[in-house]
């Protein structure tokens, strides 16, 4: 049951609390944004803007930001979705189980009705021709 996959460079780097957190407002944002606009988005927590710089830069060097020079700033974005995101870090959860079999098993029971729905759609769209 083993699978060949893109891997996400940030799994192997985890985030810190404060790096989780500014991904949490990178992933909220609509368009991306430059440490200030990041500093604004985050005034409750009162950080200031080079400790702001400093958390963009190494989620952009650890792989989970990209950013683009606009004029004489950086604009960071996500690289990945947070859906895809979560999505690879359940596809690395089931990899690691001895018996991945079982581990679906207990994924599947620990569901609400709606999700198991959810799942049951796509596995039906999957498994369609076109698909």
């Amino acid at each position: 049951m083993s699978r060949d996959r893109r891997k996400d460079p940030g799994i192997d780097r985890p985030l810190g609390p404060l790096e989780a957190a500014v991904m949490d407002a990178l992933w909220a944002a609509a368009e991306p944004l430059t440490v200030r606009q990041m500093v604004d988005a985050m005034a409750d927590r009162n950080l200031a803007y080079t400790t702001v710089m400093t958390v963009l830069d190494n989620l952009h060097r650890k792989g989970w930001a990209d950013r683009d020079l606009a004029g004489r700033a950086y604009r960071y974005r996500p690289r990945a979705s947070r859906e895809e995101h979560v999505g690879q870090l359940m596809a690395e959860a089931l990899t690691s189980a001895a018996d991945q079999h079982a581990a679906l098993a207990r994924f599947v029971d620990a569901m609400r009705p709606e999700e198991a729905a959810a799942l049951r759609e796509l596995l039906d769209q999957r498994g369609r021709p076109g698909s």
